[in-house]
């Protein structure tokens, strides 16, 4: 059986209505022709969607193949009781506003035919134009009622809470939160392995096929925790070189920056499996079958299995580091007690 070693996959795009090309004037992405770019899903084991390897031995496996055949070495502890990864990590585009929308839970998606995973997911915000926006959450006080009667008006986003967001803002956006993506912000998600969504209100705009896009009112309102009211960022403090961004059961997303007082980060093995995300300079990471930086806008993956070293080949960069912690205590959220 070969080895396992740190992979890369070929991104896979999505073009949808919102989308632009900053994924490739920012991030450096090859795109082909089209100006709706809207999403680079980097790491993906969703059903049809499967990230393929691109470099190495297992270069042409899917994601899908990599977990029937390795399992534990690769997602690490608690492995064997998952039929496919648990994250997904995709880039977003947001050249205009996206669908306010919520996702299940866990507990719900589960009644789901066929059932998924829930979606929990969290924002790194790499790029903001001056006055964007971000819809996080529902303002204080807001109840179903309320909300109910908003739909029926038209008046659906003076429920909910704003954030003008800046680059290195997270944003974590549990399940049951209703959100949405303004214009002009460009940002790495972290979520589970879900692709259920609930559109609430879609700016009275038309698809691509010149019709109104389906919005799942009752499927929203039967879903969404009006309890949880707004949702702020967490931003790095000056200065400091390692901070956990978020924290909960579905995933950990900790943010890394190298420079000259701390000019790499390694391990041995893990419990988890690890996506390294960079979001600013660039890395190398030994066992890299291709011997290239891992450079802005570029994710590979550790299986927890792996020893891994990962070191900086220029004055600085901003690493994103998402796993599953066995033990979370989760911090980031609005329930999580900190």
């Amino acid at each position: 059986m070969t080895s396992l070693y740190p992979l890369r996959f070929r991104p896979i795009f999505r073009q949808y209505i919102w989308g632009g090309r900053r994924l490739e004037t920012l991030l450096g992405k090859r795109l082909g022709e089209g100006e709706h770019y809207a999403e680079s899903w980097e790491v993906v084991d969703h059903g049809a969607d499967q990230s393929v390897v691109s470099a190495g031995p297992l270069a042409g496996r899917s994601l899908h193949e990599l977990i029937e055949r390795y399992g534990m070495e690769l997602l690490g502890r608690g492995g064997e009781r998952r039929d496919r990864f648990p994250l997904l990590l995709k880039f977003l585009d947001a050249q205009r506003d996206l669908s306010v929308q919520v996702h299940p839970d866990d507990t719900q998606a589960a009644r789901l035919d066929p059932p998924d995973y829930g979606k929990t997911e969290a924002w790194y915000v790499i790029h903001a134009d001056p006055g964007s926006r971000i819809y996080a959450g529902l303002k204080a006080g807001v109840d179903r009622s309320t909300f109910e009667r908003a739909i029926a008006d038209g008046r659906v986003v003076e429920c909910l809470h704003v954030v003008e967001p800046k680059p290195g803002d997270c944003l974590f956006v549990p399940a049951r939160t209703v959100h949405a993506l303004g214009a002009g912000v460009l940002v790495a998600e972290l979520q589970q392995s879900s692709d259920t969504t609930y559109r609430i209100y879609d700016w009275d705009r038309l698809g691509a096929d010149g019709r109104p896009r389906e919005l799942h009112i009752a499927q929203a309102l039967e879903v969404i925790d009006f309890e949880r009211g707004p949702i702020e960022p967490v931003t790095m403090p000056a200065g400091a070189g390692d901070q956990v961004l978020v924290r909960c059961p579905a995933f950990t997303w900790r943010c890394r920056r190298l420079g000259r007082r701390s000019a790499s980060f390694q391990w041995q093995s893990s419990t988890s499996f690890h996506l390294l995300t960079v979001i600013d300079g660039s890395v190398r990471v030994s066992g890299d079958p291709t011997g290239e930086p891992l450079g802005r806008g570029q994710t590979m993956l550790i299986p927890a299995a792996c020893p891994v070293r990962v070191e900086l080949v220029c004055e600085r960069a901003v690493v994103l580091d998402g796993y599953v912690d066995p033990d979370p205590t989760p911090i980031g959220g609005p329930d999580s007690g900190d």
